[in-house]
């Protein structure tokens, strides 16, 4: 198994010692690999300071360059910015290397590295997984009829290349028709998962496609903006985990921006806030859809508080009872493996989490209504939050029957630092119903700003355009600007320490923003997109 683990000191020495091994992300932070049976030991070391399981996370599948404000930034009569000098980092579900958009004139690639975890063979240097195919490569698999013999990476879901191309592409298929915010910048992919796994990836191998695209700019001295189409809800969505507290470490690294989505659970009915109070048994009821193997609850409470929780299947059997003295219970009912874990408060957190695992043992779990019952013992606070697992894991037929519309922004968007891009249509100016949103009176929980999202134009793998909608591709219009925003700042010289939260900071100040309406707000943060408006307070304050 994998596991996140802070550390200090020789982690890999301790790792080796229980049959494990390290990779150093940073100074602080690993992915230890080590046999499940000896997960315990490992906390009895002195260099461990706190670990975390790896989570699965899924790509949010379900030319706005105008609305964006983005065009008249590229035109020399305005900017004459087309993302020179900087690094596009994809980290995603792969790319189609030989579209056009991804070429140069002479048919040569743009892609600096790419590296696909899912192929095994010759991993970049300290990582032990996958295979690096440099730019020499590509290009003699793009010169060759059969470049997949050559270079046998591929997007198979379509997803990356995508979003590789609203950020990146040159539009070269189209006649420059249907580019993307920054057509001459370099690109740098990351297919993140393992073999035989194209929907989802573990957060431990994002972790590493962030240390490794950002360690290569270094290398290559360019600035990048690093883009993370990816969400889930298994998490506290409090910036509190070490995922995301990784994210948060990462992006102070080198001259760099991360731009997550904020997901498409809006609408989805998978969030659900509420208050136990001290008296009276307070009982949930969520749906499931048909033809799913597995889901999870995810509750997250007061420490201070103390409650049971039941969980009753559609057809009436019970799990009992499940309290605090429990710690972990795993039951089998009928077909049914379910396994209840009380967790401890973190070091970055003073809330515990109640996990409840669902898993059919073969075939698939029967559609129907569920109780979740919860049961007061000793209540100071009552507030909790539940989460079901995201659209792309359970389809829209699995719902809270009384869901919370709040709060909706997935994990890891919830990172403090990283930008957080929310979808809107363009066409009518309001935010898209799929698109998470944050909490009204916590301006740390909202997202940062809004791009377009729904009926995106942008490259097809397997060659031409398609449309896709979803956050997914909202964020990449805001990867593009910030390569734009690094390109007149630091490879033009005119603000030389221009990244990070700099960037952040003027994308809000730059927004366009509706009259009457107050912002920052949860839905569109501090507004839409609008670059020309970002990059003129840049040049009047930076100038």
């Amino acid at each position: 198994m994998e596991v996140i683990v802070k550390y200090n000191g020789d982690i890999s020495r301790a790792a080796e010692e229980i049959g494990g091994q390290a990779e150093l992300l940073s100074h602080q932070y690993a992915i230890v690999t080590l046999p499940d049976t000896r997960l315990k030991e490992l906390y009895n070391f002195t260099e461990v300071e706190d670990v975390e399981l790896s989570k699965r996370l899924y790509v949010g599948i379900s030319y706005q360059l105008a609305s964006s404000c983005i065009a008249s930034v590229q035109e020399q009569t305005g900017f004459g910015l087309l993302g020179r000098g900087t690094i596009a980092a994809v980290i995603d579900s792969g790319i189609d290397y030989t579209h056009p958009d991804f070429r140069k004139e002479d048919g040569t690639t743009r892609i600096l590295a790419l590296w696909d975890q899912t192929i095994e063979g010759e991993p970049p240097a300290g990582f032990f997984e996958g295979t690096e195919f440099s730019r020499q490569r590509i290009n003699e698999a793009l010169a060759s009829s059969r470049p997949f013999s050559i270079v046998p990476s591929r997007d198979f879901l379509g997803h990356g290349t995508a979003v590789a191309g609203i950020a990146a592409g040159s539009g070269r298929s189209s006649s420059g028709e249907n580019k993307g915010v920054a057509p001459l910048c370099s690109l740098l992919i990351v297919k993140v998962g393992r073999a035989g796994n194209d929907t989802f990836a573990q957060s431990t191998e994002i972790m590493r496609a962030v240390k490794y695209v950002i360690d290569k700019a270094r290398e290559w001295n360019r600035p990048v903006a690093v883009n993370l189409s990816f969400g889930m809800n298994n998490g506290a969505h409090d910036g509190q985990s070490l995922f995301e507290e990784y994210l948060t470490a990462m992006s102070t690294e080198w001259k760099n921006v991360i731009v997550v989505p904020t997901g498409n659970e809006g609408a989805s009915g998978h969030h659900y806030a509420g208050r136990v109070m001290p008296d009276k048994t307070t009982e949930i009821a969520f749906f499931t859809a048909s033809g799913i193997e597995e889901f999870y609850l995810t509750l997250w409470k007061n420490f201070a508080d103390s409650f049971a929780v039941e969980l009753v299947l559609p057809n009436g059997t019970s799990t009992g009872l499940v309290t605090l003295t429990d710690r972990r219970r795993q039951l089998r009912l009928g077909n049914l493996r379910i396994t209840v874990l009380y967790e401890q408060p973190t070091r970055y957190s003073v809330r515990q989490e109640i996990f409840i695992s669902v898993q059919a043992v073969s075939g698939t779990i029967a559609a129907g209504a569920w109780p979740l019952r919860i049961v007061p013992v000793r209540i100071v606070s009552g507030i909790f939050d539940v989460w079901l697992p995201t659209l792309e894991e359970v389809t829209a037929k699995t719902y809270f029957s009384n869901p919370s519309v709040s709060n909706t922004m997935t994990l890891p968007s919830t990172a403090r630092k990283v930008i957080r891009v929310s979808g809107y249509n363009d066409r009518i100016g309001s935010i898209a119903p799929f698109s998470g949103t944050g909490l009204a009176d916590d301006e740390e929980r909202m997202p940062d700003i809004a791009a377009p999202a729904v009926n995106i134009t942008a490259p097809a793998a397997g060659g031409g355009y398609d449309t896709f909608t979803g956050t997914s591709f909202a964020a990449p219009f805001v990867t593009g600007s910030a390569l734009l925003m690094m390109e007149w700042a630091i490879v033009n010289g005119n603000a030389p320490f221009f990244y990070g939260e700099r960037i952040r900071a003027y994308l809000r100040l730059g927004a366009e923003r509706t009259a009457g309406m107050s912002y920052p707000n949860p839905a569109f943060g501090y507004g839409r997109l609008c670059l020309r408006g970002t990059l003129e307070q840049m040049t009047a304050l930076n100038g």
